[in-house]
């Protein structure tokens, strides 16, 4: 399971949502091994004055945060780092300077899905990678 949430000034967001969404979703594909009919992401748009960061920055700044399922290797987190700031850089032309990543990981039992903790659902994927 992976959930990801997207913030960003709303002006340099929203005209890129689909792509960004694409790039992201290969990116996890492809580290982690996930099904290709799995996404969840959700976008925060932001008024600028509402989004405050640090100075060499530009407008285009955008944090990714992924929530996950606890077992995945020190590897896979760092390869899909890596493809993140690889694809967004190539294919949207955001920088590594206006991107960051965090990735959450919690058990598996504190999630709940379809009506059922995480750790009684059966995934068609594996999250030991």
């Amino acid at each position: 399971m992976a959930q990801i949430k997207i913030y960003g000034i709303k002006e340099t967001l929203n005209p890129i949502k689909k792509q960004l969404s694409e790039v992201i979703h290969s990116a996890v594909v492809d580290a982690f091994k996930y099904p290709p009919d799995k996404r969840f992401h959700r976008f925060f748009p932001m008024d600028q004055e509402d989004f405050i960061y640090a100075d060499g920055r530009s407008e285009a700044y955008t944090i990714i945060e992924i929530s996950i399922f606890e077992g995945r290797t020190t590897e896979a987190k760092k390869q899909l780092i890596s493809l993140l700031f690889q694809r967004i850089n190539d294919l949207l032309g955001i920088s590594p300077q206006d991107l960051e990543i965090t990735i959450f990981e919690t058990p598996k039992q504190n999630w709940g899905i379809r009506g059922v903790p995480g750790d009684e659902l059966q995934l068609n994927y594996k999250v030991n990678i």
